[in-house]
């Protein structure tokens, strides 16, 4: 008993608590991308999403380990991909580009909702310690950088991103049917670059400057009521 009391002593709580805080983070951003796909392809007439139950909010329907994993440490990755049949499309090309862009843009409208919210909390931290409060204000922190980190990664135009689906979606059928013979290459393409680490000074960038707008975006509702109210 005294050795089971001395490793719960020695344990890092708060450690522990932030490591709970990203998993919960990630898991929300990656089942709002994917069922926000799944629900674009179910509006332009795809069942297939709907019958493999995709249009949920388990996250255990979407998570790809390694892609959370990946969220985790590099603060960008993906989830399993939702399935599309563009056979259902009446325009098949656009509306695979439109379902692909409704993951990211859900990331970048969470991002925004989550730092909204977060401006409703500010003033109350001015007048508060408690312990809940700044947890909740650090996981919508979180959650909109990993959101924008999900949003901006999934628009890197090789497949199997969401990138590439959007772009094959403007592009010319010669130049479109090219690409989709070469597309099972994307992956490992993709692989490659991610551990040689191309991409982390590019994306940490980009992530940057979106959340830092987002963040003044969604502030400017309270700057112009304060501005209003002369406080």
């Amino acid at each position: 008993m005294n050795a089971f009391a001395d490793f719960f002593h020695h344990l890092d709580w708060e450690g522990l608590l932030w490591l709970l805080t990203q998993a919960a983070a990630v898991l929300l951003c990656l089942t709002v991308h994917e069922t926000c796909h799944g629900l674009a392809a179910y509006a332009l007439g795809d069942p297939t999403a709907k019958r493999m139950h995709r249009l949920s909010l388990n996250p255990l329907r979407h998570i790809d380990p390694f892609g959370a994993l990946m969220m985790l440490i590099a603060g960008f990755g993906w989830a399993k991909p939702v399935p599309v049949d563009m056979r259902y499309f009446r325009h098949p090309k656009s509306g695979m580009a439109i379902t692909a862009l409704a993951g990211p843009a859900s990331n970048f409208v969470l991002a925004y909702a989550a730092l909204l919210v977060y401006h409703v909390l500010l003033p109350l931290a001015y007048r508060s310690d408690s312990g809940p409060l700044y947890w909740w204000m650090n996981f919508l922190v979180l959650t909109a950088l990993l959101s924008i980190g999900l949003g901006v990664f999934n628009l890197i135009p090789i497949p199997p991103l969401d990138g590439s689906k959007i772009l094959e979606g403007i592009l010319p059928d010669r130049v479109y049917y090219t690409i989709l013979r070469y597309e099972r290459y994307g992956m490992l393409l993709l692989m490659v670059l991610l551990w040689s680490g191309v991409f982390d000074g590019p994306l940490s960038a980009v992530r940057g400057w979106v959340f830092e707008g987002l963040y003044r975006l969604s502030g400017l509702p309270f700057d112009l009521a304060a501005g209003l109210l002369g406080l």
